[in-house]
């Protein structure tokens, strides 16, 4: 038996691994471009949405009242509890009014002499005029008569204003509350010499309603002047805005104001506007047994608030996620998915923080589609699979006063 050669079915073998790395290279140049990655969207529709905006604002006491005396004179008595609530009518002070008795009682005996004085004038005219036709007086004489009739009623109108000034002055001596309110603590008391209509006593605030004083700058009402002109923003008349109130602590005041006065001049050292809002305050009754029986307010004048105006409305209003805006050395920008599904780099203007959303003033079109999720896949200009994004319960909307107006910059 001839021994069987190797050579041959070794190279066979070699052929055999030659083609196949052969194979194997053609296989990988000819391999296909990997799929356009995936990325979420929205596509965005213009939207009617509140435009409400928040300033600063301290209250203030519907009326505050200053209490000053009528007369000079010293405090007799002071007859009011310092902090309580009075009420119109109360008594507050008591100036010593002996002096005032005095001087009202010598003002009415002026006005006895006057009444005197003027009767015994007319007499003597009535006796004098009918001597004159007879020739008895002289003419002399009758003009003495008229002369002294004309003084004496001048001194009787006199001593009648003497006389009211002096029960004036005497009624004065009792100060009584003009107003319905809370009053503050006194600064004089028993004894003290007290200038008339110069020493203030003390002061009375009115409770209820309770204003609140705005601030407003006056570049957002050139900018409210400008989108009213648009009519990209509309509002009801002025006076029909609303305000809703946040307390120091973050809590909402439960009942709404009124926009009751605006001015009608820039304040220069601010250069801001100033607004009103009227706010009902609640009282409530005291705990039964309190010895304290004062009406609790929710408000006291001078408190620091926070006011966001309600009534303006944004019409055509493009609103994206806050996750889909960014922030570049150029501004804000996003990234909208375009025809052929394209992705572009779209430079926007976001002026307004509406919950969870922006509010895009430029640089959006009504069916936009934008991205929302999977940033670090995409590259402008190269094409991606666009998916709908799905909201999730957190992108609630927060509770009332947590949308603010933030301006980029």
């Amino acid at each position: 038996m001839k021994p069987i050669s190797t050579f041959p079915l070794f190279l066979a073998f070699l052929v055999m691994a030659l083609l196949g790395l052969t194979a194997c290279q053609q296989e990988a140049g000819t391999a296909p471009a990997p799929p356009p990655p995936e990325v979420k969207v929205i596509t965005v529709e213009p939207k009617t949405i509140p435009d409400e905006v928040e300033f600063i604002g301290q209250t203030d006491s519907f009326r505050p009242v200053e209490i000053r005396s009528q007369v000079t004179g010293i405090i007799k008595k002071v007859f009011f509890t310092e902090g309580r609530d009075v009420q119109k009518g109360d008594r507050l002070y008591l100036i010593d009014p002996i002096p005032f008795k005095a001087a009202a009682g010598s003002a009415k005996g002026q006005v006895g002499q006057a009444v005197a004085r003027l009767a015994q004038a007319r007499a003597e005219f009535t006796r004098v005029k009918p001597l004159l036709e007879e020739q008895a007086v002289s003419q002399k004489d009758v003009d003495d008569a008229i002369a002294e009739e004309l003084a004496a009623e001048s001194t009787l109108v006199s001593a009648k204003a003497n006389y009211d000034k002096a029960r004036f002055d005497l009624k004065n001596t009792l100060i009584v509350a003009p107003v319905l309110g809370r009053i503050e603590r006194s600064q004089l008391y028993e004894g003290r010499l007290v200038s008339a209509q110069t020493d203030l006593l003390t002061s009375i605030h009115q409770m209820d309603p309770m204003y609140v004083n705005v601030n407003v700058p006056e570049s957002y009402i050139l900018k409210r002047q400008r989108e009213l002109s648009e009519e990209t923003v509309q509002r009801p008349d002025l006076f029909e805005l609303r305000g809703l109130m946040t307390m120091a602590d973050g809590s909402t005041y439960p009942h709404e104001g009124i926009l009751d006065f605006a001015g009608t001049g820039f304040r220069s050292e601010t250069g801001s506007l100033q607004s009103r809002f009227v706010f009902p305050n609640i009282r409530q009754r005291s705990v039964p047994g309190d010895r304290d029986d004062r009406p609790i307010y929710a408000l006291f004048p001078g408190q620091f608030v926070k006011i966001r105006v309600k009534g303006y409305m944004r019409t055509n209003a493009m609103l994206v996620p806050q996750r889909a805006v960014q922030q570049g050395p150029q501004g804000t920008f996003l990234f909208v998915v375009g025809e052929d599904d394209m992705c572009e780099l779209r430079p926007v203007k976001a002026s307004l923080w509406k919950g969870t959303d922006w509010v895009i003033e430029d640089g959006l079109n009504s069916g936009d589609r934008v991205v929302v999720e999977g940033f670090h896949r995409v590259r402008p200009g190269n094409q991606v699979r666009p998916v709908p994004y799905q909201t999730t319960p957190s992108s609630i909307e927060p509770a009332a006063g947590a949308s603010k107006a933030l301006e980029v910059q």
